[in-house]
């Protein structure tokens, strides 16, 4: 999975107001300054493998009013060439190409997913389906851009029931403008110790 982060965890909206204002959030855009020529390169090395799509509805909508119809120069054929699958508590119609509902329980359907052959299965934004793959131990890699901002409150990415575990840093970097572009694996049960005299 990969998400844009506030130094507080806030997922909600980095791309523009319009992407996502539940609960009167109303710093949407906050992401779009810190755009740098580092932000610019890690989401391409990210995009520059084969991939499929795994979206929650938001992000889907989000996607497909806008890729569709953008350049090459601006990144769209990875995004437009990947089938997507979406997962969705309606019945929406699909008109991005290449676009595939997950029938029935989504847990079950990414799960099954996963083990089918096929190129790697990415995670963007889908802040609601993140809670459930979190919730099954689904997701294999965290790619967690963070900028130097805070907001105090909107949808978080590590919210409220998230399942504890630890996580292993595999690679980390900073852009000119202060992300901190990272990639991170599970790693294990929470150990837990004391600085206390015994």
């Amino acid at each position: 999975m990969s998400t844009f982060l506030t130094l507080d965890g806030v997922m909600q909206a980095p791309g523009g107001p319009e992407e996502d204002s539940d609960n009167g959030f109303a710093h949407g855009g906050w992401m779009v300054n810190y755009w740098d020529d580092q932000v610019a390169e890690a989401m391409g090395d990210l995009m520059g493998k084969p991939f499929d799509l795994v979206l929650g509805r938001r992000t889907y909508d989000i996607f497909a009013s806008y890729w569709p119809h953008a350049s090459q120069e601006q990144g769209a054929e990875p995004l437009n060439r990947a089938t997507k699958y979406v997962a969705s508590r309606g019945r929406p119609a699909l008109g991005w190409e290449k676009s595939v509902l997950i029938e029935g329980d989504v847990a079950e359907g990414v799960a099954a997913l996963k083990q089918q052959d096929g190129p790697e299965l990415q995670v963007h934004g889908s802040g609601n389906l993140i809670q459930t793959l979190l919730r099954h131990g689904l997701i294999d890699e965290f790619r967690l851009l963070v900028f130097p901002v805070v907001l105090g409150s909107g949808k978080r990415l590590f919210a409220d029931g998230t399942v504890p575990a630890g996580l292993k840093l595999v690679q980390s970097t900073v852009s000119s403008n202060g992300a901190m572009i990272s990639r991170y694996e599970p790693a294990s049960e929470i150990v837990i110790g004391s600085f206390g005299q015994p």
